[in-house]
């Protein structure tokens, strides 16, 4: 029995994962992690596109036109009416050549599209480290659940072999006449609802560990003990405060104060002139009327643009306008998520300090309701008292050993929720 009892702790041990491990899984394999770091090459791809515009663009054009009348293949300069070569004319025209045009001044409005691509790549890079904290926070709850049903189940699974042992002695006092039969019922009647705890506890694992699997993006056979101490937290919310406003949910909203204000410098490059330069080099093709002989004239030009809107009716100055009360809004949810965040951190220490007191109260309600049921099995065995009176003794006291192991995982959950509020959970 030792044996297969080693065997079994042995495969448990086995085939268990460490929560660092768990953790290192989920990161490797959480679709929404991998969508957030998709998000953050989209960002790099959406820099290059803003940066790649301010070369412009090289095109291979190409045309035919017929004509009602004939025409010649190229403008014809004042030398050419000395010629005594007449040009070659016709009326269909077939043209392909290579036009380049670049923006040479955009009111530097390409400059602060390469400016909010760079936050916007920023801002990427912070929302996958918060998604990261959440889904660390999420999979320490749960496997902190997990560890905590199993403790349950292990001290509900003892209470009935300490009811089967306690049964065996009363079995003995019955068949000796000392104690009456009806123990034994009461005793078989507490064993059965000791067993509905344990199926319970038992089916609560399976599904908090599917719930695990489920997040992690791959199975979660089993998870190994955390050693923690439950140590008095000394912890003061106004330094702490001075942490919160380092994290990535501030630094998203900054950010997005940042993003309007370039967006804000970008709509008021409406207002400058818009110049572009554009460069065209080919051939024009086609048959002479005359000769009906194919001929070809080489073309080239170079450009420069100038478009300046003198009136759009106030669509510029709404686009300004609209880019301000961006900003104020950014403005305003930066103080929002500080209010908020203030709130999270108040009540993240506020409930570790209350799961340490009440794992201190409850770890002495179990040590006199221990004491209790000791005193309660000595005098029932001088009959003193009948087996109600110890039956009741011992299921308070596996109910206070059961509020010690929720407590304990209950503060554990604390520091992890507060490591989460302050961005903690990858360190």
């Amino acid at each position: 029995m030792q044996k297969l009892a080693l065997i079994v702790i042995f495969s448990s041990l086995l085939f268990s994962q460490t929560l660092n491990q768990v953790i290192r899984t989920a990161l490797r394999h959480s679709p929404i992690i991998k969508q957030r770091k998709l998000e953050i090459k989209e960002a790099q791809l959406k820099k290059k596109k803003a940066v790649a515009s301010k070369y412009g663009e090289l095109d291979i054009v190409g045309s035919y036109t017929h004509y009602n009348i004939e025409r010649t293949l190229a403008p014809l300069p004042p030398s050419a009416m000395k010629s005594p070569t007449p040009p070659t004319t016709t009326k269909d025209i077939y043209s392909i050549g290579l036009n380049y045009s670049v923006p040479l001044f955009t009111g530097f409005a390409q400059t602060r599209e390469i400016e909010i691509a760079n936050l916007a790549r920023e801002l990427s890079r912070a929302k996958l480290k918060i998604t990261k904290e959440e889904l660390i926070y999420n999979i320490k709850s749960l496997y902190t659940t997990i560890l905590s049903l199993k403790e349950l189940y292990r001290a509900q699974k003892n209470y009935t072999k300490a009811l089967y042992s306690l049964k065996r002695k009363v079995a003995l006092g019955v068949k000796y006449g000392k104690l009456p039969e009806i123990d034994l019922i009461k005793i078989d009647s507490e064993i059965s609802a000791s067993k509905v705890n344990e199926e319970m506890f038992k089916s609560n694992i399976e599904v908090t560990k599917a719930t695990l699997s489920s997040i992690v993006g791959k199975e979660v056979r089993g998870v190994a003990p955390i050693r923690f101490r439950v140590k008095r937290p000394r912890y003061s919310v106004k330094r702490l405060y001075k942490e919160i406003l380092k994290t990535q949910k501030v630094r998203i909203d900054e950010i997005s104060i940042e993003k309007a204000k370039k967006g804000i410098k970008k709509a008021q490059a409406l207002k400058y002139p818009q110049v572009a330069l554009n460069a065209y080099g080919g051939k024009n093709f086609g048959k002479d009327i005359n000769t009906d002989d194919w001929d070809s004239e080489t073309i080239w030009q170079v450009g420069v643009n100038v478009k300046y809107t003198l009136s759009d009716f106030g669509k510029r100055d709404a686009t300004i306008e609209l880019a301000k009360v961006g900003k104020i809004k950014a403005s305003l949810k930066k103080q929002q998520t500080l209010l908020e965040l203030k709130k999270s951190l108040v009540k993240a220490v506020s409930d570790l300090k209350l799961n340490y007191n009440q794992y201190l109260g409850n770890l002495s309600s179990y040590r006199l309701s221990k004491k209790s049921k000791e005193i309660e099995e000595v005098r029932y065995e001088s009959g003193v008292v009948d087996i109600n009176d110890l039956l009741l003794a011992r299921a308070k006291t596996q109910l206070a050993r059961a509020k010690v192991i929720q407590s304990k995982y209950e503060y554990l959950k604390s520091r992890y929720l507060l490591d989460y509020v302050l961005e903690r959970g990858e360190k």
